[in-house]
């Protein structure tokens, strides 16, 4: 009796970490496959020809894949079972880095959008699945994914170029390499098949909930995020072409690039614990929206300290992303308020990520220089840190208009 409990509890244990390693390799593959293309862009615009506009589409098709498919996923989910759905991602991401084999530009982006959809679904499903299977470690968990996340897209985009040039591989070959991580992650996950289960299903939403769009403090919450995410994707889509246009070399500037997203990950390991302890975030808003002002202005006009600027930046973007997600809990009245709010700024926020680096690459292509998108950061920067003077207050949408 006592060797099958120890059996079972064996067996118990094995799957959990199965689980978790599951868990972990799909957020590996959440922003790898898509923010991997900055560091060869340059490649990528002279095979094929395109103009600044089209190659910051390039990094625009997954965040519109994400704002179309997010509403989609729990309902895809409920029907299919959360795990079946998440291994469905799993193919559609590596369905699309496949199709990005072919030659043809056309079917460069249509590959890159079917990633997109890939992305949307797990980006909506993981966290649900974390909240039900570790109820009682979901910062830990949270923290750990977005670390792994940021560590897997930085680590790819620092190899991506070198890639490119070992043995004459190419971009093409150097981007498919993702697929390895995507490939690990379908035959750990396939563990997970046996199972069923669906996502808890969403009540209706209150009278209070539908009416989120009239408070100008749910304005500020979303556009701390929009901004934010708006200054960010320019940094992912561009920042390698800035670095190598000041005299940083490619391998440099694919580097650099990969410790940009890296630190994005990084302040959840020191926001999430501190969120507890401070109940007012206006100083703190304020000052991570001047210091990633200070440090655009600082790749623009200090170029030889790009390195501690890109890190800044990062650090303060990741920061800002973290603040905004928990003042949709902090702000709100009662869950179905927060649930519209939530939509609300990703509506909101994915428009404006969609935006940056498209409006980045046209005003590159139209002045030949990186003076005014660098300044586009820099007015989002410190638009961000004036909404967190507002959405830093410690009050609720009701009470915020008391």
């Amino acid at each position: 009796m006592t060797l099958q409990t120890d059996n079972i509890k064996s067996q118990s244990r094995f799957s959990g970490v199965l689980l978790v390693i599951g868990i972990l390799l799909i957020a590996a593959n959440l922003r790898a496959p898509f923010t991997g293309i900055a560091p060869v862009l340059d490649q990528i615009i002279n095979h094929f020809g395109l103009s600044g506009s089209q190659a910051g589409f390039i990094t625009t098709l997954p965040l519109i894949a994400f704002a179309i498919v997010s509403p989609m996923a729990a309902t895809f989910a409920r029907k299919q079972g959360l795990e079946h759905t998440l291994f469905a991602a799993l193919i559609l991401i590596l369905l699309g880095i496949g199709t990005r084999f072919i030659d043809s530009s056309t079917m460069l982006f249509i590959g890159t959008a079917i990633i997109g959809i890939g992305i949307a679904i797990a980006n909506v499903l993981l966290p649900s699945l974390i909240k039900r299977d570790f109820a009682t470690k979901v910062a830990l968990m949270t923290s750990a994914y977005v670390l792994t996340m940021g560590v897997a897209s930085g680590g790819f985009s620092a190899l991506v170029f070198p890639l490119s040039q070992f043995n004459g591989l190419g971009w093409q070959l150097a981007l498919g390499s993702a697929a390895m991580l995507t490939v690990a992650g379908i035959i750990v996950w396939m563990a997970q098949l046996g199972k069923h289960t669906k996502p808890a299903r969403i009540a209706p939403l209150s009278s209070s909930s539908k009416s989120v769009w009239r408070y100008a403090l749910a304005w500020q919450i979303t556009l701390l995020l929009g901004l934010n995410s708006f200054l960010t994707y320019i940094i992912i889509t561009w920042l390698p072409n800035i670095l190598t246009d000041t005299g940083h070399s490619a391998t440099q500037a694919g580097a650099y690039h990969g410790a940009f997203q890296i630190a994005t990950a990084l302040p959840g390991l020191v926001l999430i614990p501190l969120l507890a302890k401070l109940k007012d975030q206006r100083a703190l808003s304020f000052l991570l929206g001047v210091l990633s002002a200070i440090s655009a202005l600082g790749l623009l006009y200090v170029p030889h300290f790009a390195f501690a600027w890109t890190i800044m930046l990062g650090f303060c973007s990741g920061a800002c992303f973290i603040l905004g997600l928990s003042f949709i809990s902090l702000r709100t009245d009662d869950q179905h308020q927060a649930a519209s709010l939530s939509g609300m700024s990703q509506c909101v926020g994915y428009l404006l990520a969609a935006v940056g680096p498209m409006l980045a690459g046209a005003i590159h292509t139209t002045t030949s220089s990186w003076t005014g998108p660098l300044w586009l950061c820099v007015i989002a920067a410190l638009l961000c840190a004036l909404c967190g003077l507002g959405c830093g207050r410690n009050t609720t949408l009701h009470k915020s208009v008391n």
